[in-house]
């Protein structure tokens, strides 16, 4: 059996990787690029060399989550299953990003607002279509009889924010493990939209 090999971060990934954890922390407006130069271990003027703002960080951090997240929603809508079944992909899909990947999935939820223009118009469309692509999903399972004649859109805005309240999950010193939070949470939510 071969070896996996795991490449090393650049050190732009590594600058990324925490500046979403110190956006997360201390929120975007008030993390200093002296801040994140210390947590990082260059200096200041360094960092410079590789990446040119604070305003870039967020914008390839919320992109970069936008497009993963874009890229997953295009194979469920292109695959054969029933509304139901591409409801609980795309929710396991969520849940698993925001235990992975919390920091930037984290950030791109809730920094979002500070992106500069154009970047705030395109990243706020992008987010409305995607929602509305999640509740065309929950329509057609309504016109299919599967889903409870319920409104779609809020439907989304219900099972959105309480994946991002997986954050709650990640404070906690007490807590189930992922597998077993993924699993509740799907039940809970698929079960409230299956029609009985």
């Amino acid at each position: 059996m071969s070896k996996v090999t795991r490449r090393k971060a650049s050190k732009k990934e590594f600058i990324l990787l925490k500046a979403a954890q110190m956006f997360r922390e201390k929120g975007f407006a008030a993390t200093s690029m002296r801040d994140l130069a210390e947590t990082v271990g260059i200096e200041a003027a360094s960092l410079y060399n590789h990446i040119r703002s604070k305003n870039e960080m967020l914008e390839t951090i919320c992109f970069d989550v936008a497009n993963l997240f874009n890229i997953y929603i295009d194979e469920v809508e292109a695959s054969d299953n029933s509304p139901i079944p591409k409801i609980e992909v795309l929710l396991r899909f969520h849940i698993k990003q925001m235990i992975e990947n919390f920091e930037a999935v984290f950030v791109c939820d809730r920094e979002w607002k500070h992106l500069d223009e154009p970047y705030l118009s395109n990243f706020r469309a992008q987010r409305r279509t995607y929602r509305k692509r999640i509740a065309a999903i929950v329509e057609e399972g309504i016109r299919r009889n599967e889903i409870r004649k319920i409104d779609a859109p809020t439907s989304v805005m219900i099972m959105l924010h309480a994946v991002s309240g997986i954050e709650s999950w990640h404070r906690s010193k007490t807590k189930i493990n992922a597998e077993d939070l993924e699993n509740n949470m799907v039940m809970i939510m698929i079960d409230g939209l299956r029609k009985q």
